[in-house]
């Protein structure tokens, strides 16, 4: 470390320069980290919530969009339910809806069609649980759009009020819309498009939009899907039946790999025009008997200096900035796991793109220190 660290001070003007990138970096990093984070809380974190381990949907549905497609039956509920390791099966429905409350806020509502009394059911933060035929559970973040507990909401088109009597104690969304629960009865009247005092058909009236399992890891899903003629996705593979999730965590998983991509090349580069730059000094400390390894650990450990220092920093002014983005409508999330990974990777990379740079020392011929290059 001691030719490491003259050099630090040295041309601590150069340094500071090429920390200034990486620490630039860091902070994009965060910001995506944190973005990505909040996209995924607010495409499904109404998902996330549901103790389910995985969805039957009718078989043939487009996978991608099985929300909004696939229609089971009671039958279909029956069969899972006789399924061995399945513990729990119940009818799930979901749909979106513009709706109005009685105070003229318009909100946009993902409605959960669950049976009141299963394992579906949400626990909640404000209010009481479902229960009335015409009661609904709402998000928390439905609060802070202007709806409260004790208001009703009429659903567009159709007619339908329903009244809030209760809230979550934390987000739940789904495709970026806040979740409603409501009991099933009331979901399949406005699935199927029957509004008040009309009488729903009896074949609507078995109807949902996938079955919901809870199940033991000896369960066989696949011997189900052929007892039932059903498609399963385990949970977090039914995120990818939402609106837009996948399209919106890859293009943002892209933008991530092209950072860390770019961030090991200007550190690979930075430290290949400092190492020509230095070879004749390196040459003379080579034919005074230091060592090939001594060198690489010493130009490594300059290296892990200036990412730590420059990552450090990056990542303190990516989380100021985003305590400031989190307030603002954005959906932004900062996790420490996610920040601690990313920061990990850029110093890993970082260290990979010096240690290519750095290597050129190995080739560095001590005679070039004593003229005989000349």
């Amino acid at each position: 470390m001691f030719l490491a660290l003259r050099e630090l001070r040295f041309a601590r003007w150069r340094f500071t320069l090429m920390g200034s990138v990486v620490a630039l970096i860091a902070v994009l990093m965060v910001l995506l980290s944190g973005l990505s984070s909040g996209l995924v809380n607010d495409g499904v974190s109404g998902l996330q919530r549901l103790p389910v381990t995985a969805f039957a949907f009718d078989g043939g549905t487009k996978l991608d969009s099985a929300f909004s497609r696939s229609v089971v039956d009671n039958q279909q509920v029956a069969r899972w339910r006789q399924q061995p390791g399945v513990r729990e099966a119940a009818p799930f429905g979901n749909m979106l809806v513009n709706a109005r409350s009685d105070r003229g806020v318009p909100v946009d509502l993902a409605l959960f069609g669950v049976e009141p009394n299963s394992f579906l059911a949400p626990s909640t933060g404000e209010g009481t649980g479902l229960g009335a035929p015409d009661g609904i559970v709402v998000s928390r973040t439905a609060l802070d759009a202007g709806l409260r507990v004790g208001d009703t909401v009429t659903v567009d088109r159709i007619g339908t009020p329903l009244k809030i009597v209760g809230a979550t104690a934390d987000q739940h969304t789904f495709g970026h819309v806040d979740v409603a629960y409501l009991p099933l009865a009331a979901w399949q009247r406005l699935h199927a498009g029957v509004g008040p005092g009309q009488e729903l058909p009896a074949k609507a009236a078995e109807q949902a939009t996938a079955v919901a399992i809870r199940a033991d890891d000896t369960a066989d899903l696949a011997a189900g899907d052929a007892a039932a003629g059903t498609t399963t996705l385990a949970k977090r593979e039914s995120y990818g039946a939402s609106p837009g999730y996948s399209a919106e965590t890859s293009t943002l998983m892209l933008i991530q790999v092209f950072l860390y991509a770019i961030s090991a090349l200007v550190v690979g580069a930075f430290f290949t025009v400092w190492t020509i730059s230095r070879k004749h000094e390196l040459a003379v400390l080579r034919a005074m008997g230091a060592a090939k390894p001594y060198l690489l650990r010493d130009g490594l450990a300059q290296a892990l200096v200036v990412l730590v220092a420059s990552i450090a920093a990056g990542v303190a002014v990516g989380v100021a900035l985003g305590g400031l983005m989190g307030g603002s409508g954005v959906p932004f999330a900062l996790e420490a796991p996610a920040v601690t990974l990313a920061s990990l990777l850029l110093v890993l990379l970082g260290l990979l793109g010096a240690c290519a740079a750095i290597v050129r020392v190995a080739s560095i011929d001590p005679l070039a220190a004593l003229g005989g290059q000349r």
